[in-house]
């Protein structure tokens, strides 16, 4: 693992040299690929060195109590700070093993979010709706940007389909346990004999994917204009600007009816289409990858139970790590570090105990 941390030292100052020479602040793309690089390394880099400083704290302390001859009180002073420099070893120690973890190749992307009400009629809609406000609050409190790129809701303001964008720095690193099934316990404002109704509502998480990494042939789509439908809004039913866009070569259909002009919800309609493409052709690579699916947070399917949200005690639970909150209203409110911080605790835990296995 030194070894490996030198190199990475080395390589970390070398980029540093190179960031201040003329032609490559010149050269944008190449200045873009070294400063992403450069950020990438440097919390490794200061991990790094703070272990050497408590390396060479705890060998001074070592061999003056070797040496002997220190009056009582300065040889207390010296093993207080050979107990507390072995403390920070074993501490920065551990902190760099995840550091040094395989980075998720997606974690710098942007995302985006689909959301589709499952069993529960109307509940479930209902629950879709609290769901898409709980990670648009969630993107605020990060200064991430949100973008709706199609939206289908119902007449008592439910959400039926839904698909945004999310933009910032950590979206998809933060956000990419969120896939899977979200399953609510309350009792329907409807409900007249306050019995308590179980509904569900999927979240699919899809890493942005550029032009670059999934290119579309024309010949392969199908595209259908249709007149938009929705709970309302002047634009419903008056002009044909919606869009249904199949993929032919894998069946993948994307609808986009959010704006008026049948140009920009086709352009969205391709933006989903894309992250679709590329999530599938992930997925499938993953899935020959037995490591892969056996981490204990789980694999993201979307059929997957996840968490359970139970309103009459306040109560949200996470099937995949065993953690249960009563903070019902401030996680519905985007209060999710507690929850995502576990998500990515439990995943590191796991890379790390495959990592020793091998």
């Amino acid at each position: 693992m030194f070894e490996k941390l030198s190199s990475v030292e080395e390589r970390y100052e070398d980029i540093s040299t190179r960031l201040s020479d003329p032609a490559v602040i010149s050269d944008n793309e190449k200045y873009r690929s070294l400063m992403k690089e450069y950020k990438n390394l440097t919390p490794i880099v200061e991990k790094y060195r703070e272990y050497r400083k408590a390396c060479a704290s705890h060998e001074e302390a070592a061999e003056l109590l070797e040496e002997g001859g220190l009056d009582r009180d300065f040889r207390e002073i010296v093993e207080e700070q050979y107990r507390e420099s072995q403390e920070e070893m074993d501490r920065t120690g551990e902190e760099l093993k995840i550091l040094l973890l395989p980075k998720d190749p997606n974690d710098d992307k942007n995302v985006i979010m689909e959301i589709r009400g499952g069993a529960g009629g109307e509940e479930a809609a209902l629950f879709a709706h609290s769901l898409m406000r709980m990670y648009t609050m969630y993107a605020e409190r990060n200064r991430w940007k949100v973008e709706v790129l199609n939206l289908n809701d119902t007449e008592l303001g439910g959400v039926k389909e839904a698909s945004f964008s999310i933009t910032g720095e950590g979206a998809y690193s933060r956000l990419k346990f969120e896939s899977g099934v979200h399953r609510v316990q309350r009792v329907p404002e409807t409900e007249t004999q306050g019995r308590i109704h179980t509904s569900t509502v999927t979240v699919a998480v899809l890493p942005e994917a550029e032009e670059v990494e999934v290119e579309i042939n024309p010949g392969d789509l199908q595209v259908d204009v249709f007149r938009a439908s929705g709970a309302g809004g002047q634009h419903v039913n008056k002009t044909e600007s919606a869009i249904r866009m199949t993929h032919l070569p894998t069946g993948i259909v994307v609808e986009c009816q959010d704006e008026r002009s049948q140009f920009k919800n086709r352009e969205k309609a391709l933006k989903i289409l894309r992250s679709r493409i590329y999530e599938k052709k992930q997925r499938e690579a993953d899935e020959k990858m037995a490591a892969q699916r056996k981490l204990q947070v789980g694999t993201g399917d979307r059929s997957e139970r996840i968490r359970t949200y139970n309103y009459p005690q306040s109560r949200v639970s996470d099937h995949r790590i065993g953690l249960t909150l009563y903070k019902l209203d401030a996680i519905l409110d985007g209060d999710l570090d507690e929850l995502i911080d576990a998500l990515l605790t439990a995943s590191q835990t796991e890379k790390l105990q495959q990592q020793e296995e091998f």
